[in-house]
């Protein structure tokens, strides 16, 4: 993948990894939208970076997410890139029933109909485009779930799944399909249960992961991850029953 002379656009991404990669790719030299929920956090962005073009939707709307397309396709004709960043992350705990689940933000629409829909609405305009993508942002948790995360592990699995499928499917209309899978980074993703142990810290930054990312587009590796789910990438299926194991006895 060529990583310079792009028109890209980016959900989530005023902040974490999302807004690491809208970075990094001004950097290259691309044309960079970003889009996500929070008018003040996409302007904070835009006043960092005055090039970054802005726009407020929620994915998880279906109104949204083809207002979305229909304003994206309209107003910038090259784009060509798609980046399925915006994701949510809760602990939820169904030895207590489906209260917790049903009371919160839903990570199935987020996490995964909204990846699935918004490729499924770009890829007519995609069609035809020079150095066209999609990349899909999972987890490590898609492939070693955390018990405790039980729903956003699932979600990101489903997000790997569909990527495979579809990059299978585009594999003759030349839009290359890229996932992207992240260890643990510091972001702002599911402040309450970084909290509830104790203020959890990773130790790896979203610029730091993005930079390794950049690596692998240019060489076109299409499943890209960083230090243990780079790992879990690569690893058997009795290695990752071992390290379930291991990231769940204290569950």
């Amino acid at each position: 993948m060529k990583i310079s002379g792009n028109t890209i656009l980016i959900t989530g991404g005023a902040t974490g990894i999302g807004y690491a990669m809208a970075e990094a790719f001004l950097e290259a030299g691309n044309e960079v939208i970003i889009c996500g929920r929070r008018k003040e956090r996409l302007l904070e962005a835009q006043k960092k970076h005055p090039d970054l073009h802005i726009k407020v939707c929620d994915v998880a709307d279906g109104a949204d997410r083809k207002t979305l397309v229909k304003w994206a396709t309209a107003n910038f004709k090259k784009l060509n890139i798609l980046v399925n960043n915006a994701g949510v992350q809760r602990d939820i705990d169904l030895t207590k029933g489906i209260d917790e689940f049903m009371a919160g933000e839903s990570e199935i629409k987020i996490n995964l109909e909204a990846p699935i829909v918004l490729s499924g609405l770009f890829i007519p305009y995609l069609t035809g485009k020079k150095k066209a993508a999609i990349i899909n942002v999972s987890s490590g948790l898609g492939f070693v779930p955390m018990a405790r995360m039980p729903v956003y592990s699932a979600t990101k699995a489903g997000l790997h799944a569909f990527s495979l499928a579809l990059r299978h499917q585009l594999r003759n209309q030349a839009i290359k399909v890229f996932e992207m899978v992240p260890p643990a980074v510091d972001t702002e993703l599911n402040p309450e249960g970084r909290v509830k142990r104790g203020n959890f810290k990773a130790g790896l930054t979203p610029e730091e992961f993005v930079a390794a990312v950049m690596k692998g587009f240019q060489n076109d590796v299409f499943e890209i991850g960083y230090g243990m789910s780079e790992g879990f990438i690569k690893a058997s299926r009795a290695q990752l029953d071992k390290n379930f194991q291991q990231m769940n006895n204290r569950w």
